[in-house]
Formats: C-alpha cells, sequence, structure tokens
C-alpha cells in the first residue's frame, strides 16, 4: 500500500501542475475572446441573399481529392452545382483509374455541368491525398496554358462536404485583400453517434468560434483546415515555386499527412495575409461547410491519429519554430496534443489509483495523506479550472447546436479525452514507423452518409 500511495503522491503532483498549465493557456485564450467580443471585433459578418449568389470577381479552382467516395462524392458535386450560382468556377475532382466505382459516382453527380472537371490520377491508389491535389494543381496550370485564362483562386474540399451557397462570394470577396481565407467547419449531428460523433460539434464549435478567432486577430498564421478554405493564385504559384526547387510536384507536400495544415502556415512565412472570417447569411446561418465527422470509435481515433501525426510530429520537423510571439505560442499549442494525450493518460491512471486506494481505506485501511498548501492551491484551482472549461464548452455548443447539445457537451468531455489519450499514443507510434523508414499513406477516413442526401429525405437542411 505504501507503494501505491507514494504513486497516487506522484500522480497528484503531475497531473496538477500540467493541468493547471493548461487551464492557464486556456483561459488566457478565452479573455482574449471576450475583450474582442466586448470591442465587437468578435462578431460575424453579414451577407446578403444578392451578394452570395453575385457574379465572381475571378475564375475560382474548387479542388476535391477523392479516393473510394463513391457513396458521398456524387452527392458533394450534385449539391454544390445547385447551390453556388455563379458560372465562374470549375470544380476539378481528383480520381484514380483503379477506383471506379468513384469516378462513376463522380460523374453522375456532375451530368453534363461544364463547370466540373473529373481529373484521372496517373498514378494507381491510394497515393495521397495532397499527391492527389497535386494533380489536380498540374491539371489547373495545363488549363490556364490551353484557354489563355488565369484563376484567381483555389478552393479545396473533401469529397463528404456539404458547401454554403455563400461560401464562394465570401471567399471571393475576402481574397480581394487576403492571400488565404479560411471558413468554418460545421460538424453535423448524428442522432446515430451521439457520443463519439457528436464530441467533433463540441471542439470543431470551440475552435472555430473562439481559438481561431483570437488566432486571426492576433496576427498569428491561420492553419488551413483543407475544406471551405481559399488561397489566392499567386500565393499558391509562390509556394508551388518552393516546392519544386525541393524536388516537388505541386504546392501540397506529398510526404505530409496534414498538407493542409502546412500551406496555410506556409502563406505567411510567405509574407501573404491570412484571415479566418466568420459571417452569417441572410436567415442567420453561419457560412460553414457542413459534413458528418466519423461516428465510430475506431475511425475518430484513427482520423486524429493523423492530425497529432502530422501537426504536431511532422509540424515540428518540417516547420520548425516560429519567432513572433503569437506564432510560438499558437504553435506550442498546435502540437500539444501528445502531451495532452501523456497528461489525460496520467490523470486517467490518478482515478483508478484512487479508486483502489478507496476501496482499502473502505475496508478499514488507515492512511496519513499528506497534502503539502500549495499542492492544495493547485488541485483546487485545476478543479475550478475544469468547471469554466466545461461553462465554456457548454456555452459555445449550445449556442450553435442547441441546449440538449450543450449539456451533452459536457457530458461527452470524457469521451473527447479518451479518443485524444488513444490517438496520441498511435501518433507516436506511426511517428517512430516514419523515423524508422516506413512509407506514409493515404490513411483517409471512409465516408458513407452526405448531409445533403440525409436533408432530401427528411425534407430539409437544419
Amino acid at each position: 500500500m505504501a507503494v501505491l500511495q507514494l504513486v497516487e503522491q506522484e500522480l497528484l503532483l503531475f497531473a496538477a501542475f500540467w493541468f493547471l498549465l493548461g487551464a492557464i493557456d486556456e483561459v488566457a485564450v478565452d479573455l482574449c475572446w471576450i475583450w474582442l467580443r466586448l470591442t465587437g471585433r468578435a462578431c460575424a459578418g453579414y451577407v446578403s441573399r444578392e451578394a452570395a449568389e453575385a457574379p465572381l470577381a475571378g475564375r475560382a479552382a474548387v479542388f476535391i481529392a477523392a479516393w473510394q467516395e463513391e457513396q458521398v462524392i456524387g452527392h458533394t458535386i450534385h449539391h454544390a452545382l445547385s447551390v453556388w450560382k455563379q458560372a465562374e468556377f470549375i470544380l476539378y475532382v481528383g480520381c484514380y483509374s483503379n477506383d471506379p466505382a468513384t469516378v462513376s459516382a463522380a460523374m453522375a453527380g456532375a451530368g453534363n455541368d461544364p463547370r466540373v472537371r473529373v481529373v484521372i490520377h496517373h498514378n494507381a491508389g491510394p497515393t495521397t491525398k495532397a499527391d492527389c491535389l497535386n494533380r489536380l494543381y498540374t491539371a489547373v496550370c495545363d488549363d490556364e496554358r490551353r484557354y489563355g485564362y488565369r484563376f484567381k483562386s483555389i478552393v479545396l474540399h473533401d469529397s463528404e462536404d456539404m458547401v454554403h451557397p455563400a461560401e464562394l462570394a465570401v471567399i471571393d470577396g475576402a481574397l480581394t485583400e487576403a492571400d488565404f481565407v479560411q471558413l468554418p467547419v460545421w460538424p453535423e449531428p448524428q442522432p446515430n453517434s451521439p457520443w463519439v460523433g457528436g464530441h467533433y460539434s463540441d471542439e470543431f464549435t470551440e475552435s472555430h468560434a473562439k481559438s481561431l478567432v483570437v488566432r486571426n486577430a492576433l496576427g498569428a498564421a491561420i492553419p488551413a483546415a483543407g475544406v471551405a478554405c481559399g488561397f489566392s493564385r499567386e500565393i499558391m504559384a509562390r509556394i508551388a515555386g518552393l516546392r519544386h526547387a525541393e524536388g516537388g510536384p505541386g504546392p501540397f507536400a506529398s510526404e505530409c499527412l496534414t498538407e493542409d495544415y502546412e500551406l496555410g502556415v506556409l502563406v505567411r512565412r510567405e509574407g501573404g495575409r491570412s484571415v479566418f472570417l466568420r459571417a452569417r447569411d441572410a436567415d442567420g446561418k453561419l457560412v460553414a461547410t457542413r459534413a458528418y465527422f466519423p461516428s465510430r470509435l475506431e475511425d475518430a481515433v484513427r482520423q486524429k491519429t493523423r492530425w497529432i501525426h502530422g501537426i504536431a510530429f511532422q509540424g515540428w520537423d518540417r516547420l520548425g519554430w516560429d519567432q513572433g510571439f503569437a506564432d510560438f505560442w499558437m504553435a506550442l499549442r498546435d502540437r500539444r496534443g501528445p502531451l495532452t494525450a501523456l497528461v489525460l493518460g496520467m490523470g486517467y491512471i490518478l482515478l483508478l489509483v484512487e479508486g483502489v486506494l478507496g476501496v482499502f481505506r473502505l475496508a478499514g485501511w488507515h492512511s496519513q495523506v499528506v497534502i503539502s498548501s500549495s499542492l492544495r492551491t493547485m488541485l483546487l484551482l485545476c478543479f475550478a479550472s475544469f468547471l469554466w472549461r466545461a461553462l465554456v464548452r457548454f456555452v459555445f455548443t449550445a449556442r450553435e447546436y442547441g441546449l440538449a447539445e450543450g449539456l451533452r457537451a459536457v457530458l461527452r468531455i470524457p469521451v473527447a479525452n479518451i479518443i485524444t489519450i488513444m490517438a496520441g499514443r498511435r501518433a507516436l507510434a506511426r511517428y517512430i514507423q516514419t523515423l524508422r523508414g516506413e512509407a506514409i499513406t493515404w490513411d483517409k477516413t471512409r465516408h458513407d452518409v452526405h448531409p445533403a442526401h440525409v436533408s432530401s429525405r427528411t425534407g430539409g437542411v437544419r
């Protein structure tokens, strides 16, 4: 028992210190957001119905990389063509010759609309998402030479996205003064997966309604989410030039698991201006991309493993650290995934130890638990910070999804923690494997249902 009690003491110190440090970081972001809100700088803009349907100031190329997405790609294309009223865009869909089901679904979704180009990769799939996107970039360059025009912007989307009708207009307008613009991502609620699928709603809402708003105000680099983000043609050409000098085929890093995140950071490093933009349409709905996120535990862990591996481990290796305070602070926040998984894991081990010791105490074992005043203060602050975090999560989720989801957001905190712990462990293992020479492959998430298809069957879109 003495050994177990010693473990209890050490875990208390470890967990209290790191939880408190993380709480300071989060409260700092919260205070920044509150100040921005009070000064009116955190309020969303407004897009009229006329502006949402107005012609674009320049041509837009929309990239979608698709591998084994026959269940959703047709719905994505059909929905985009039906809600985007502009004629000044071309949807480039990257497919593979050894994936005929996806090719057929993409062509069916496009119909005879001239705004769609299905591009077949010359390599057999799957390669990587970045490699497929580079193939689309090559197709854009070929089209520009062939037809004698130049695109104004390049917009990125995933094969399962349900785009907002005003998206292209908002991105087009923002790119008159910026080189990169990121719009919010809005995870669709999933009644059949309120816990695993639902936790994405909590995390993305807090991130895209608070953290990125603060990041934008501080002037730090804005990471690209890979969806609902637009780049100026000039900045993409500049980054492509850097990649070509390194022997790469295009602006997307084929060896990187989070090529979109890296691309957003490179925009700032190349002197470009980045903007995170929140706006609401004439009906009051957020101009954001909607999608179903993984509903099964295994799929969620696999997806977050890729994010942690790419952002934390590869990001450190490939991007290093910026010198400015804001960029350095935000890079620390981006790369804390492995440490967060470790600290959370130790916290849950501490709960297990406390449970075992509690059983022995109930059985009559007496122990003298010595807790210093400093540790007691740290534990009280950790408890207070947890209550604050739960309140913040409730407020942000309830604002977008309603009170019921706000309450579930608090109850989903342990679910999110468990997924983070499992993903952090796997990400470290995968990173070690790549250090030993293992090739990086497209470890994608499979999508079986599209929000637009579900909405059409239920009579509308929320």
